[in-house]
């Protein structure tokens, strides 16, 4: 096998990177969107506790498996389940590792490129003119409005902007760990938080801007998103629980694959309980103390509660966002290093995406970098070009996202899991985990990890499948079941018929999974060879 020799080139270096796979659009965009929606004060409480119960065990976890399986030689999910399982069947538990984030590349690259195009659309006014239809720019320049027509290439496009970040992603990359990703996170990541905090100052030195609406202002801005409201009722609620814990998901970065190859290249005594620790704190800083205090109180300010009130991420952040820029004195600039802020957080995120597929290309079918670079680079740039082509509605990119990106993500999150407390051992665990460690885990989450932690990741994913797949109302007096849209994409009815790009989406998701499975099958074939070699 052709073993990596990369390495982190610091402590800093690998907690920055981490924490730039984690720091996404999700941060400043879908946070914000779903704090707002759900109620605050309510949706924090669930969202905390989502973190305190999922979101540091699993950081924990993938860090204390990612550098044992490091020791071994693997920086592969595959690989390092097989070496901790000891069993055949092991390296196949794994394969989402490698599915979900190179399935998620492919799209979330497309939405990079929005950014890095929305920035310089900015730059030349574009987006700051009071009275532009943003809605109608957004459906021109993603594509939204019609399949294919996003598939030029002027600078007015998006394109252009594909290309652009497309070919930055594999050129870090292909310099690998040290001199790609971690040089990228070091510089990205500073810049990313130094933008925040000069857009937060304008934000909360905006004051009323309109004297005719004084309840519009900085301050009910910021209790419209942070008020507690009525907390009991909230909590009742099953999709606020599953709301925060799917952020949660989506913000750590956890069970994507990401943080157990990253922690697979640190040496036998680097301190993965600390270091896993301040990852998260760092995300959770851009999160709750950026992201939180920028998005909504500037839609607020300017737009009310109608601005905010049912959109998604996507609308909030391109279709809102620019026209609160609009209205802002200082606007263009502002709209200018915002979109470049959620740039630099999606390029972070993006690099952090291809090193998993990366590594088990690496090491599961005997290449060296450039190979797997260029191969990755085939497979990702096929899908992508699918998400580009098949973007009316967005729904290709709907619905990779919900079976890929959430459905898969919950499943390997669960596997990561168990195989830890269950796997491993709870005891070996604790043991590997605090290996050269600077701080101790508290006792009590020997429990949660083995117990509390699974528990509530099935609970949680069960709930959402009743909700998402099957319809259902929460209701056990009078239960009803309505399939949901991404049932009907594919199964249709007689009133919807089905979607041809949501059943085209679903088999390019079968098509990975099966390339993926005998690609998995030649890597434990080529591992088993190295082993009898060693004895």
């Amino acid at each position: 096998m052709a073993k990596a020799q990369e390495a982190w080139g610091s402590r800093l270096g690998v907690i920055l990177a981490v924490a730039g796979s984690a720091v996404g659009l999700g941060n400043f965009l879908r946070f914000p969107g779903l704090a707002a929606q759900y109620g605050g004060g309510a949706f924090m409480i669930a969202y905390f506790i989502s973190l305190l119960l999922i979101g540091i065990p699993i950081c924990w976890v993938e860090w204390t498996l990612g550098r044992h399986g490091g020791q071994h030689g693997f920086h592969s999910t595959s690989g390092i389940f097989q070496v901790i399982l000891r069993k055949p069947w092991g390296k196949y538990l794994g394969v989402i590792g490698f599915i979900v984030p190179v399935c998620i590349y492919m799209y979330y690259v497309y939405i990079e490129a929005w950014c890095l195009g929305y920035a310089l659309n900015s730059i030349t006014g574009n987006l700051s003119v009071s009275g532009l239809d943003y809605g109608a720019f957004f459906g021109r320049f993603t594509g939204a409005s019609a399949d294919g027509v996003a598939l030029h290439f002027g600078l007015g496009d998006v394109g252009i902007f594909v290309l652009i970040v497309y070919v930055l992603n594999f050129f870090f990359i292909y310099r690998g760990i040290s001199k790609g990703i971690e040089a990228v996170c070091k510089l990205a990541m500073p810049a990313l938080i130094v933008i925040a905090i000069v857009i937060l100052v304008r934000v909360l030195t905006l004051g009323t801007p309109d004297p005719l609406k004084p309840d519009q202002n900085v301050m009910a801005g910021l209790g419209y998103l942070w008020n507690p409201g009525d907390i009991a009722t909230g909590l009742r609620n099953p999709q606020l629980w599953l709301a925060a814990a799917g952020q949660i998901f989506f913000s750590l970065s956890v069970g994507f694959g990401v943080i157990i190859t990253y922690a697979s290249y640190l040496r036998k005594n680097d301190d993965v309980v600390l270091s896993g620790l301040t990852a998260s704190a760092a995300n959770e800083f851009c999160e709750v103390g950026l992201g939180g205090l920028i998005t909504v109180p500037a839609a607020f300010i300017f737009l009310g509660t109608a601005g905010i009130v049912g959109q998604g991420t996507f609308g909030l952040g391109f279709n809102v966002l620019p026209e609160v820029f609009a209205h802002m004195p200082g606007g263009q600039v502002f709209s200018s290093i915002f979109f470049l802020l959620l740039f630099l957080a999606a390029i972070t995120s993006s690099l952090s995406m291809l090193q998993p597929g990366i590594a088990f290309l690496e090491e599961g079918l005997n290449i060296n970098r450039k190979q797997s670079v260029a191969l990755l680079g085939f497979v990702t740039a096929i899908g992508t070009l699918f998400i580009w082509y098949f973007s009316k509605d967005l729904k290709a990119l709907d619905t990779i996202d919900f079976w890929v990106g959430t459905v898969m993500l919950f499943i390997q999150a669960t596997i990561l899991v168990i195989i830890f407390g269950w796997g491993l051992g709870i005891k070996r665990g604790w043991e590997i985990a605090h290996e050269g460690a600077e701080m101790r885990i508290p006792n009590a989450f020997k429990f949660i990890i083995k117990f509390v932690t699974p528990a509530f990741l099935l609970l949680i994913f069960s709930l959402f499948m009743m909700q998402n797949v099957f319809g259902w109302n929460y209701s056990f007096s009078n239960p009803e079941f309505n399939p949901t849209s991404y049932v009907l994409d594919l199964m249709g009815s007689a009133d919807v018929p089905a979607s041809s790009v949501a059943r085209l989406s679903v088999a390019w998701i079968i098509i990975m999974t099966v390339f993926s499975l005998i690609l998995v099958n030649i890597a434990g074939k080529n591992w088993a060879k190295r082993e009898t070699l060693n004895h």
